[in-house]
């Protein structure tokens, strides 16, 4: 086995996209050094150092620490351009000019070193064109890594070789990629705007014209495209708003500068409102107006036909919200198909056309149909990729409809669907999915996925429609299922436990399947680990407790009924900590409340970089009583080491009075969340290998249960002083007078309550106050309403 370990970045350009690259960089530990062009005054980095200003203001967060900007080092390219040879990766960043980037490619060549990776960021510029003029040696080290905005956030990285690029620094770069950075690499054929740019932005343009032809206002059509067809939220026009109309006017101007003999050539013409919004300034929310506008409180929205903005709110009429909420697909597509509803026809419209565009064009821009359908997935928010949905809505009938359409004059283009479509492989299959691969027309064949390395990581790869591939909910030898678990094993060492409740909500059924799960691993595993089938497709870690399933009891026996399901919560945390294997939390997303407290009560915890973690029972009117309250007295008596504990208490508690959330894994660690030693993973896929990977470690260093030893806590001096401040935030007006009840009951628990400071209690003494104070403000009417407020609107009611 050969490591390539890239020790250090060059990111060329500190716009935008160039300095959150760096940032990205900086998040997963890669040193890097970010160049742009030398000050014209004053300071020669200035420009550089601007823009890491600068990251500390965009939304969402490019940093997942703020204060990691700081390890960016700052470059010009003027006085700097020596620290290139300490870089393995070079990745420029720099605006969509060929002739800037070629000029800047002209400086740098010199000062790269020897071995490094070379690589452009365009979104769309031809890479065989840029590498014009490199020696042999540079162009074999030189291809296109096209990341997406927000490059944090969007889990697509487009791998663009030229003709010369050796395999080997695809496959190299693609590793750190995937696993480094935490990406979803494809693939793409060096051609316009590559994959996901290619059929997302013409799929956009058709919307556009198909909205027109059909009579629909921008809002409708952003309710009828957003997430009613598992896309992004924002729909088509917003998302256009979001991503800058701009730079959308520039991918087309690619497509129309490049594209010249594709057969849907007409459809690349801008739009006439977008070329007008263009020329008005309204460059979309950045601009704070495109096709929507913000008037106060109101969304206003474009009227192409007065050129002025006009109320908005326009939605599906109810009709299609219906056919969009059936299940099958294939009866979905088949009821728009059939539908003469204008928003059916609509929709039918949109899905034909990128239909025929994908496969009319699969052949020029990707090796394969799940090249596509990542792209499009990774890179613009689709639930399932276009090949997907065609195939899960019937092949042949879908194949059959569209020829109908084109041979009928209403498709965008009178380009017939390629002969694989009806004849051969794909028809006997039924799609271009199968369980040995997906279509390749290049290739004529299925072709199976990448077998890197890298990808060994990832015990479970993410699926495809009729890939057939194993996944974490039916994968395994399972020892237990019920509705709200799932007890399973890969036939090896280590037991894994997964809930299926929504958002993975903890209820009795849950409590009782942690009590099984270790008791099972005692017996019979190195270890158990807590991990959800839906981890790496944004899944919730666990959202905290199942209220709704708490009211049925506290209905027909009150307080009392809910007192015993406290504790028996309490008591599995308990058996979790002290369990005599190690129990190692897999954490991706949401973990509030209870789902924070479990992960706290872990031996090990192995996070995704994007894991928002926090204590939030206060805004249900409630305090942490898993436990929760009970651990931030424990971490910070451990922290003081004899010294002064209310200084280690304070953030704890600050914490959980506030309901404060991290906005990332690194950020739960200054929280005191997770501890320095837990892991952060940047590719959400390898959690469970590296969970598991983890407990038998730990298992096989000789693990032992942590000792039961006895607590010093602050006592009267830290309730006292907590209470003081709550008191002056109560009579500024900056909390209500229920908070300060709440916030001086997280006080009284964490600080041991009102005995001697420096007093030692055992755990259960302040699991006890947690679960008193639960139970007491169950009976507050001021916490009934945030309850029901909540379970009503999935809203925080301050009151």
């Amino acid at each position: 086995m050969a490591n390539f370990i890239v020790k250090k970045v060059a990111v060329l350009g500190a716009g935008v996209m160039g300095a959150q690259i760096a940032a990205h960089c900086v998040n997963a530990k890669v040193p890097v050094v970010l160049f742009d062009l030398p000050g014209k005054d004053g300071d020669q980095n200035g420009v550089v150092v601007r823009a890491l200003a600068n990251l500390k203001k965009l939304s969402p967060a490019p940093l997942a620490n703020p204060d990691h900007a700081a390890l960016i080092e700052v470059a010009n390219y003027a006085d700097d351009l020596e620290k290139l040879k300490e870089c393995d990766l070079i990745i420029e960043a720099i605006a969509e000019r060929m002739d800037w980037k070629h000029d800047l490619y002209k400086k740098v060549a010199p000062h790269i070193a020897p071995n490094a990776i070379f690589a452009s960021n365009t979104s769309g510029l031809s890479i065989t064109a840029l590498a014009e003029g490199f020696d042999a040696d540079l162009k074999a080290r030189f291809c296109g890594v096209h990341f997406f905005n927000p490059p944090r956030y969007m889990h697509l990285v487009e791998l663009i070789p030229t003709a010369a690029t050796r395999p080997e620094i695809l496959d190299q770069l693609e590793g750190f990629l995937t696993s480094t950075l935490g990406k979803g690499v494809v693939r793409a054929f060096d051609t316009p705007n590559f994959i996901a740019n290619r059929v997302g932005i013409f799929g956009m343009l058709a919307t556009m014209h198909e909205a027109e032809k059909f009579g629909l206002s921008v809002d409708v059509v952003d309710d009828l495209t957003g997430s009613k067809l598992g896309r992004a939220k924002s729909g088509t026009f917003r998302t256009a708003d979001v991503v800058g109309l701009d730079t959308m006017a520039h991918v087309i101007t690619t497509m129309q500068n490049t594209l010249q003999d594709d057969p849907f050539f007409p459809v690349y013409k801008t739009p006439e409102i977008l070329t007008k919004l263009i020329g008005g300034g309204a460059l979309g929310q950045k601009a704070g107006a495109g096709f929507y506008k913000k008037v106060g409180k109101d969304i206003l929205r474009i009227d192409p036909a007065k050129a002025d903005y006009v109320a908005g709110g326009g939605k599906a009429d109810d009709l299609v919200g219906r056919i969009l909420k059936e299940k099958d697909p294939a009866k979905r597509m088949k009821a728009l198909h059939d539908s003469s509803n204008p928003q059916a026809q609509f929709l039918w419209a949109i899905f034909r056309d990128v239909f025929h565009y994908i496969a009319v064009h699969l052949e020029t821009v990707a090796d394969n149909a799940r090249d596509v359908d990542f792209a499009l997935r990774w890179g613009f928010g689709w639930t399932h990729g276009p090949f997907e949905t065609w195939q899960a809505s019937g092949w042949q009938q879908i194949a059959t409809w569209v020829k109908e359409d084109i041979d009928a004059g209403k498709a965008l283009s009178n380009a017939a669907l390629p002969a694989w479509v009806f004849d051969g492989p794909v028809a006997k299959n039924a799609g271009v999915h199968t369980a040995n691969g997906s279509w390749s027309p290049v290739q004529n064949k299925y072709v199976m996925r990448s077998n890197l390395p890298v990808y060994q990581r990832q015990v479970f790869r993410a699926g495809l429609v009729g890939d057939q591939a194993a996944n974490g909910s039916t994968a395994g030898t399972t020892f237990h299922e019920d509705d709200s678990v799932r007890i399973w094993h890969q036939d090896d060492d280590v037991l894994i436990l997964s809930f299926k409740t929504k958002m993975h909500v903890i209820g009795s059924e849950v409590t009782a399947g942690i009590g099984k799960a270790i008791a099972e691993a005692e017996k019979n595993y190195k270890g158990l680990v807590i991990w959800h089938a839906d981890a790496a497709e944004g899944g919730a870690f666990s959202a905290g407790a199942d209220l709704q399933s708490m009211l049925p009891l506290f209905m027909s026996g009150g307080v009392k009924a809910i007192e015993p399901e406290v504790l028996k919560l309490q008591q599995a945390h308990q058996a979790m900590k002290y369990a005599n294997v190690p129990v190692v939390a897999a954490v991706a997303g949401l973990a509030l409340g209870g789902g924070c407290e479990l992960l706290l009560h872990a031996a090990k915890r192995v996070a995704s970089i994007e894991s928002y973690i926090g204590l939030v029972e206060v805004g249900v009117g409630l305090i942490p009583a898993g436990g929760g309250l009970k651990e931030a007295a424990v971490r910070a008596a451990n922290e003081a080491k004899g010294n002064d504990i209310l200084q280690f208490l304070k953030h704890y508690y600050m914490n959980a009075a506030t309901a404060a959330v991290s906005r990332s894994a690194l950020e739960a660690q200054t929280m005191g969340y997770l501890k320095s030693d837990d892991i952060i993973v940047f590719n959400p896929y390898e959690l469970l290998h590296i969970a598991k990977t983890q407990a038998r470690a730990m298992f096989d260093a000789g693990y032992r249960a942590p000792r039961k030893t006895l607590v010093p806590v602050t006592g009267k001096y830290g309730l006292a002083t907590i209470g003081a401040q709550l008191i002056n935030m109560r009579d500024g007006g900056f909390i209500s007078a229920h908070d300060y009840k709440l916030g001086l009951m997280i006080a009284e628990i964490v600080s041991g309550g009102d005995i001697e400071q420096g007093s030692l209690v055992d755990e259960q003494w302040l699991l006890d106050r947690e679960r008193k104070a639960f139970m007491e403000l169950l009976n507050n009417p001021k916490t009934q309403e945030r309850i029901m407020g909540m379970m009503q609107t999935g809203k925080p009611v301050r009151n």
